[in-house]
């Protein structure tokens, strides 16, 4: 296998298409743009040029190296403008019929010792490999969104890729200067999966009355340090996206009641409410709409924060229990790839293994749903006296 590469191809002009082609064009990579809109992937190598020029008035690269990534842009008319590249990512819909055909049909274009890849946020690759005639070249590779700002890159082998293949993938990545880590090809991968109750622990929360959405996002902020509180963060990822992609994880799980997703958050999306995109979701931001103030009652604003953060540290240690990663780049995940303030194990460490357990059984004891068990290897780092070696 190469242990580098020149060329590359990226399937889909959107957001994320337009960052990866970013990330391959500043890292010296020759790169063919495709999408079934021409127009959308003209669009975006406009956008792109005007991303690069902004760098370069921020001092961030020099005008030179602007130009030169500019150059090495070009806009495919058709996938089989791929056929020289050595490493085709598709960034398309999630949607299994229409990556499986587009794989299908990129397969008979490309060289036989290309690299096929899926940035897919949640769906099975092994499932994505089932029409190629040589799966083992095929792996997902997904970036996080916006792709050439985000560090992580989650690297993941289907069950028939070459077991080379996610050493080579991960070396090309740290060449590009992104932060890759190793997941098995389980729903959600690492950080879809461990980020659920960040979302839907907060909208029961508020299904509850226990508190309103800005009083939530306010605790999540205040005690916890996080950026943006949930509902913040869901608009601003959108509805069309989350929301899927909690539906997937729990679809794919076998309807893991852990992951169940929102009616909630199921209206938003039905009526169109994706959130700051569409001006509407959790919150208004047509117009001269301001968000609304939170309730910043302390004892209660501890409370969702300590019940968020235990939900959230459950199913750190159960990825790990279950070998969803290692715990390294479980911990490297949640912290390159969305931003958390520290590793999800490290505090599990720092607020005591006693006392997480305790408040999901006490969790557990108020609701009796399987969505509150404590994760086995909780359990026994708190038997044996052990902390996480993070």
């Amino acid at each position: 296998m190469k242990t580098h590469i020149h060329t590359a191809g990226v399937i889909g002009a959107g957001a994320m298409g337009s960052g990866i082609a970013q990330v391959f064009v500043l890292a010296g990579l020759r790169t063919f743009l495709y999408d079934a809109s021409s127009k959308q992937a003209e669009a975006a190598q406009k956008k792109i040029a005007a991303q690069l020029d902004a760098l370069v008035q921020k001092g961030k690269i020099s005008a030179d190296k602007a130009a030169h990534a500019v150059s090495l842009l070009h806009v495919a008319q058709t996938t089989s403008d791929l056929c020289d590249c050595e490493l085709v990512i598709e960034a398309v819909v999630e949607d299994i019929r229409i990556k499986q055909e587009l794989f299908a049909d990129l397969e008979s274009k490309v060289s036989h010792d290309a690299v096929l890849a899926t940035n897919t946020s949640s769906l099975s690759v092994a499932l994505l490999s089932s029409v190629l005639k040589h799966p083992s070249r095929f792996i997902g590779i997904h970036f996080f969104n916006p792709a050439q700002i985000l560090p992580l890159v989650e690297v993941i082998p289907g069950i028939n890729t070459d077991e080379k293949l996610p050493a080579v993938c991960c070396a090309w990545l740290q060449a590009w200067g992104k932060q890759p880590v190793i997941a098995r090809d389980t729903p959600g991968f690492i950080v879809n999966r461990i980020a659920r109750p960040y979302y839907s622990e907060a909208i029961r929360i508020f299904e509850e009355g226990i508190a309103d959405m800005p009083t939530i996002d306010w605790a999540m902020k205040h005690f916890g340090g996080f950026k943006m509180g949930p509902f913040e963060l869901m608009d601003f990822i959108g509805h069309d996206v989350n929301f899927r992609v909690t539906e997937s994880v729990w679809t794919q799980t076998f309807f893991e009641p852990r992951y169940k997703p929102s009616i909630t958050q199921k209206r938003l999306f039905e009526a169109g409410h994706f959130g700051r995109k569409t001006g509407r979701g959790f919150y208004h931001y047509a117009g001269e709409a301001s968000l609304p103030s939170p309730v910043m009652d302390e004892s209660k604003g501890q409370k969702i924060f300590f019940r968020i953060l235990c939900m959230l540290m459950n199913e750190a240690v159960d990825a790990c229990y279950l070998k969803i990663a290692s715990a390294t780049d479980i911990e490297v995940a949640m912290t390159r790839g969305v931003n958390y303030p520290k590793g999800l194990l490290q505090w599990a460490n720092e607020t005591g293994i006693s006392a997480v357990v305790a408040e999901i059984d006490e969790l557990f004891a108020a609701y009796h749903e399987e969505r509150y068990r404590c994760s086995f290897l909780l359990r026994k780092m708190l038997a044996e006296g052990k902390n996480f070696d993070v």
